[in-house]
């Protein structure tokens, strides 16, 4: 079967201003409610299910593998009260169900309710299906969430130097997990962090809503996040991974809270997605500095589509800083957005060393942005004062083409490094309408590269091929994960008297 989707929404390549915003008004209403989702509940009597009732819930999904054993939060003491803490029935599900890793594997059902938690891991083989009146709440508790060591290919912690703080759903060394449900929630109750963040009173770095580390075949889909302390979705050093009909949900200026984050990982289908947060809302990284040189796995053949975002003071689509061990091989298209500072940012300095090449980029639909494209090389942020000074990225081959965008501040800001410039770039049938009329809407230093068919025109580092010049390239070839194939799968839950 091929992959469901939730309710995309195509815009036309150019429009007036009265009709994007009568299609902002649409996507909003669109948006305002649950996602959409692809699961589909029924109540019915059949047999006996043990309770003596025969009446069943059941409820058919659709996911890359169906189990041959299930159980529910409840079996094992679990309470939907939002007071309850549940970290011990969740931890107790999950090792009960690892048992069947090598028999047909593990559901655990969270059923309607408030659930409290701490951080608890998954296993191989394995589905979290969230009800769609389930919320799992974080714990604001800071004793009840471990500290574990920084990742290898970063350090450090990024709030702090040293270990950080356990993720709400954690794992490591797992193949085939899916995390799921009929568009439940898992709220991370992050003003709780936020503040102490901003206050400077954390030692550790704040935990991440979901983090997957040394991990193969990751599906993740139909659920709303809300609220969580730092990164919402983050897979690292893992491979194989979708990301589908996801909706992320965060104040606009809470720290941050960027929605997803491939970390040196390969094969990644981000799809259908809807961001709202404090930071960028898709955001490719591979190590920081000399510890992702070091560590040297890149973040690499990676497709996101039908991405809606909304993020005023940072990215769309962010590529780095933290990108040491290298990205390549970036696809995007249809990508919409409304009040987020830039379209597309690339973010590198010199120590980050390695490189950003093979972007592709189209079709995308933008209002209200400070900068269409952003690029820089002068990110000064670093773990450390080891960083190698001969450590120059190397950012080639960038394409950027069918984008329209109103309301913005000024077209791009392109900065290379000096004596390294960023090469390969091409800009075609580009149209930006400024809000006010700038002399210079372009600016561009230390880059190389071509444009054509773009209004307000690029600068002249970007020579302008003229209107009947080919278009920027973007690949025909598949992606790994377009041949993912998913399974209709039914759980049936008695329903008590």
């Amino acid at each position: 079967m091929e992959l469901q989707r939730r309710r995309s929404i195509s815009l036309p390549q150019f429009f007036s201003r009265n009709q994007i915003l009568a299609t902002w008004l649409l996507l909003m209403a669109a948006y305002t409610g649950p996602a959409e989702c692809i699961r589909r509940t029924s109540r019915f009597h059949g047999e006996d299910e043990g309770d003596g009732s025969g009446a069943v819930e059941a409820f058919k999904y659709s996911a890359t593998a169906c189990r041959a054993h299930t159980a529910s939060l409840e079996d094992f003491g679990g309470v939907g009260d939002g007071a309850t803490s549940n970290t011990e029935a969740f931890s107790a599900a999950v090792t009960h169900l690892s048992q069947f890793a090598s028999d047909g594997g593990g559901m655990l059902f969270v059923p309607a309710g408030r659930w409290l938690t701490g951080p608890f891991n998954l296993t191989s083989s394995f589905t979290l299906f969230l009800h769609r009146d389930a919320v799992i709440l974080a714990t604001q508790d800071m004793n009840a969430w471990p500290i574990i060591d920084p990742l290898p290919s970063y350090g450090r912690g990024r709030d702090a130097a040293g270990g950080r703080y356990s993720s709400l759903i954690g794992g490591s060394n797992l193949t085939d997990v899916i995390i799921t449900g009929d568009n439940g929630t898992i709220d991370g109750q992050g003003a709780f962090w936020w503040s102490k963040f901003h206050g400077h009173k954390l030692k550790y770095t704040r935990g991440y809503l979901i983090e997957l580390m040394h991990s193969d075949q990751i599906f993740i889909s139909n659920l709303t996040l809300l609220n969580s302390p730092s990164w919402n979705i983050h897979p690292v050093y893992s491979s194989n991974i979708v990301v589908s009909g996801i909706t992320i949900l965060a104040p606009v200026h809470s720290p941050n809270t960027d929605g997803i984050n491939p970390d040196s990982c390969s094969n990644v289908r981000i799809e259908d997605c809807y961001i709202v947060s404090g930071d960028d809302c898709v955001a490719i990284k591979s190590g920081w500095d000399e510890y992702g040189i070091a560590y040297g796995m890149p973040s690499q053949h990676i497709v996101i589509r039908r991405l809606t975002c909304i993020s005023p003071t940072s990215a769309v689509i962010a590529l780095g800083s933290e990108m040491s061990g290298g990205i390549q091989d970036v696809r995007a298209e249809d990508i919409t957005a409304i009040n987020s500072e830039s379209g597309v940012r690339i973010k590198t300095a010199v120590g980050r060393g390695a490189y950003v090449k093979d972007v592709y980029v189209r079709r995308m639909y933008l209002s209200t942005m400070k900068w269409v494209f952003w690029m820089t090389g002068n990110y000064k942020s670093h773990p450390d004062d080891k960083f190698d000074p001969n450590a120059i990225p190397v950012v080639d081959g960038i394409s950027y083409s069918e984008v329209t965008a109103y309301n913005v501040t000024m077209a791009a800001r392109l900065e290379g490094i000096p004596n390294a410039p960023f090469t390969g770039i091409c800009i075609s049938n580009v149209t930006v309408e400024l809000r006010k009329a700038r002399k210079l809407p372009w600016y561009c230093a230390d880059v190389e590269g071509v444009s054509s068919g773009v209004s307000p025109a690029a600068c002249a580092s970007l020579a302008d091929q003229g209107d009947g010049a080919q278009p920027c390239p973007f690949p025909t070839d598949a992606s790994p994960m377009d041949d993912v194939q998913l399974q209709e799968c039914t759980y049936v839950k008695a329903i008590s008297a």
